[in-house]
């Protein structure tokens, strides 16, 4: 059981409330923005939809595990029956990584062969990044933590190294202007998923840590996997939907459309 101060128990539930809100707004967002792009770029949009409607599913189960697993600031983690469950985060990631994934490669309109390759490397790297990583999370060995950390950081290096590969390549195919919004979806991508093992590391800082030194560890976690989701799923997906409309309208769709 964690005992959490009032401050740190109102700061989960209203930033797992932040986070649900923004993914279902997101959702609503790149749904009735479909008309405002070419046809050949809506797949982009459809992930995007996809990947916020999925978070925000899982936002809305985080947010009724807190509240059931906490009595009077004490909160109840673990795999038990009423402890908060850290699974719908990883259930929630390997579902919607590998389409953020290919939202990314849909908004590029690379060639169908190239399009399928990544595909191909791409969305199994991911997958096995989130189960490698599963294990560590709930561990509390820090020699576990440890091991599936650094298993799980090896497909992430891939995932991120294939990408950024990829999006500098597809820079001087992209129509003028659009260049400048590639290049800043590519180091959003970098710093947003740089905070997923930063947050994973939290608990490692502090080797046996008193009651309170534990509650502090849990909540800049949770907040720092929120805040990381936000950016990865919301922020890069209205980016993606930026990239979308500019391309469009480079193409010759009416801008007032």
């Amino acid at each position: 059981m964690l005992q959490l101060s009032n401050g740190q128990w109102s700061s989960l539930y209203n930033i797992f409330s932040f986070g649900l809100i923004a993914m279902l707004a997101t959702t609503v967002f790149t749904l009735i923005s479909q008309s405002r792009v070419l046809p050949k770029y809506r797949t982009a949009l459809v992930m995007s939809s996809m990947v916020t409607f999925i978070a925000g599913y899982h936002y809305f189960r985080i947010f009724n595990s807190f509240n059931e697993s906490s009595m009077k600031n004490a909160l109840s983690v673990g795999t038990s029956q009423g402890s908060f469950n850290e699974a719908y985060r990883y259930i929630d990631w390997i579902l919607t990584v590998p389409l953020l994934l290919v939202e990314v490669i849909a908004v590029l309109a690379l060639a169908k062969e190239a399009s399928k390759s990544l595909i191909g490397r791409l969305v199994p790297a991911s997958a096995a990044m989130i189960i490698l990583g599963y294990p560590g999370e709930i561990s509390n060995s820090t020699s576990t933590k440890v091991l599936f950390g650094i298993l799980s950081t090896l497909p992430f290096l891939y995932i991120l190294y294939v990408l950024f590969v990829e999006l500098t390549k597809s820079l001087d195919r992209q129509p003028a202007g659009v260049g400048a919004t590639v290049k800043r979806l590519r180091l959003l991508l970098v710093a947003t998923w740089g905070v997923y093992p930063i947050s994973y590391l939290i608990p490692m800082l502090i080797k046996n840590p008193s009651a309170a030194q534990a509650a502090d560890l849990f909540t800049s976690r949770q907040i720092g996997y929120t805040i990381a989701d936000v950016l990865a799923k919301c922020v890069f997906g209205l980016t993606i939907f930026k990239i979308a409309r500019m391309k469009s309208a480079a193409e010759g769709m009416d801008d007032s459309h």
